[in-house]
């Protein structure tokens, strides 16, 4: 009797022993001595700003819309760096100008994170197309690729079908691509510019919305990306900052009406960041040299540094979010 309960002694003795080692938390063992004067960083961890490239950057135009795998530098969108942990698992989403820029950063992080995705792109704009269905397709989730022009009503009523049928049903849906040119003067916007910025950035969506809407169930997101021009319009975007605030106002309408529904509507207000849209006649020569200095970091964002918020604002354990615009202005803009 007293060995046997010495016995179970030493088993309780050990198994505490055993948990204590597994439950008790790692040492942290740094990378690098620092300095007295410098706070220890986790590996993990960056100086936001020394993270990206800050201006002056070089002039550099090209043809609207523009290519990113063609900028100096390169944009990141996540293509190394995010990492997905199955918050989006058995998603479908579709996102309009996916190709590049931020809607590129939000498929790597949505494709990453589980779910399966459609891009719209304009025609030329294959070669970064080209690149983002083959990361999608890496981890292993369908991707789907929708060419064509956003400012032709029939093709938006259209690119929901196709993803519908290529995704197998539809539960997030982005509107992301937009156009954005530059003009010193109202003078200098032609009919032609101010109808095209108006088709591709008010119209597209939604038509977009209407075509989604049947296929959207309870649980499902619809996140339009507006901008800070919506709150601090520069004078020579005249025509593209007034569809920024009817971006977050159709976000804030649309939201009273399919909350009872179950369908959130949320949206993104980004700051300057460096995408296509720059360098294609969004900012003048000399604003692209010194794109981003304004901000609190002096530089622009990456649109990796938003991917994440698209996924928390799609992810359902966000559910409470809805009719919110989520800004990541670097310090500008609002809100």
């Amino acid at each position: 009797m007293d060995k046997m309960e010495i016995t179970r002694r030493e088993v309780l003795t050990g198994l505490a022993v055993g948990l204590a080692a597994v439950t008790a938390p790692p040492l942290a063992t740094p990378t690098r001595a620092a300095s007295p004067d410098e706070p220890m960083l986790n590996a993990d961890m960056r100086n936001p700003v020394d993270k990206y490239p800050k201006p002056p950057f070089k002039e550099q135009f090209q043809p609207w819309p523009g290519l990113a795998g063609k900028m100096d530098p390169k944009p990141d969108h996540g293509e190394s760096s995010y990492k997905g942990s199955g918050r989006l698992a058995g998603r479908k989403a579709l996102i309009t100008g996916g190709d590049s820029g931020i809607g590129r950063a939000a498929a790597i992080a949505y494709a990453r994170e589980g779910a399966d995705v459609a891009i719209v792109y304009f025609p030329t704009e294959e070669p970064d197309a080209h690149e983002v269905i083959d990361l999608i397709r890496k981890e292993g989730r369908t991707a789907v690729a929708i060419p064509g022009d956003l400012r032709d009503r029939a093709f938006c009523q259209q690119l929901v079908e196709k993803a519908v049928d290529g995704l197998g049903g539809l539960d997030i849906l982005v509107n992301n691509a937009g156009r954005q040119q530059s003009k010193e003067s109202i003078l200098d916007i032609t009919d032609e510019d101010f109808d095209a910025t108006m088709k591709t950035n008010i119209y597209a969506p939604f038509y977009i919305i209407k075509a989604a809407l049947p296929h959207l169930k309870p649980g499902s997101v619809i996140i339009g990306t507006t901008s800070e021009q919506a709150y601090d319009p520069s004078p020579d975007l005249y025509d593209y900052a007034q569809t920024k605030a009817a971006t977050m106002n159709y976000v804030k309408s649309l939201a009273k009406q399919l909350g009872k529904k179950g369908i959130r509507v949320v949206g993104v207000a980004p700051g300057p960041v460096w995408t296509p849209l720059q360098i294609s006649g969004g900012a003048t020569m000399e604003k692209v040299k010194t794109f981003g200095e304004q901000t609190a970091f002096g530089r622009p964002g990456q649109p990796a540094e938003l991917a994440s918020i698209f996924v928390q604002l799609a992810d359902n354990n966000g559910s409470f979010t809805i009719g919110n615009i989520y800004g990541s202005g670097g310090g500008t803009g609002q809100p």
